[in-house]
């Protein structure tokens, strides 16, 4: 099932996944013990974190059973400015009540590892946890590529739940990233996408041949969410 929750602009997206992810974490804790929830880094995926610490209703969540994982990473230093985590952290993770043990970041490159070594690693990680993803937000280029999952890229091998990017199209060429698999493991997969540049892939993930890009390749099982500004969704809405 895919839904599109449409807004006016960037600001009012990153609001309304603030706004539905306090609902969305605190229902799912009424059920159960904990939840995955996957992160995205971008522009709108991390002014998403930005507001829902800033609500007044963020408190509702019980943060300390809240795993917190990212659907790539840039692999840089742990203190560099791009890095998806320490954004993240910035943003909202260092303002919240957490079980530190429960932050899961993918390696950086001052670990001393080398890039595949790295990929090796936190999927061993992964493979121990057995994480079961209850909500993932992904992000989108211009080009429809999600995570670090670029078009023309070779599809990862069945059963790989993390991959080793070395020659990213988008600067940094080195990352970390979960595959197209371990996305569509998630029960819910929520797209978070503002701005006119990503209106032609916007138009190719909702018409007749998504699988044409990344972003067509990925959906979650019980459902798929779009929140989506207007000038994204020009070409498919027409406002």
């Amino acid at each position: 099932m895919s839904i599109v929750h449409r807004f006016a602009d960037g600001a009012s997206v990153a609001r309304n996944v603030a706004e539905q992810l306090i609902k969305s974490l605190s229902g799912l804790l009424e059920s159960q013990p904990q939840v995955n929830l996957m992160l995205t880094g971008g522009t709108v995926g991390i002014a998403s974190l930005a507001e829902l610490a800033a609500h007044e209703g963020r408190d509702a969540v019980d943060y300390s059973r809240v795993h917190f994982w990212w659907g790539d990473e840039r692999y840089v230093p742990s203190n560099h400015p791009d890095r998806n985590a320490l954004q993240a952290r910035n943003a909202l993770l260092s303002k919240i009540n957490l079980d530190e043990s429960n932050v899961h970041e993918f390696p950086a490159s001052d670990s001393g590892l080398s890039l595949d070594e790295a990929a090796v690693q936190f999927a061993n990680i992964v493979d121990e946890l057995k994480p079961k993803f209850d909500i993932v937000l992904l992000g989108m280029g211009p080009d429809g590529h999600v995570a670090s999952l670029f078009p023309n890229k070779e599809t990862p091998a069945a059963g790989l739940k993390i991959i080793a990017e070395h020659n990213s199209p988008k600067p940094p060429a080195q990352r970390l990233s979960f595959t197209y698999e371990a996305l569509n493991s998630a029960d819910q997969v929520w797209f978070v996408v503002a701005g006119a540049d990503k209106q032609d892939a916007v138009a190719v993930a909702m018409g007749d041949t998504p699988q044409n890009l990344p972003v067509g390749l990925v959906h979650g099982t019980v459902s798929t969410h779009w929140f989506i500004d207007s000038t994204a969704g020009t070409k498919v809405f027409g406002c």
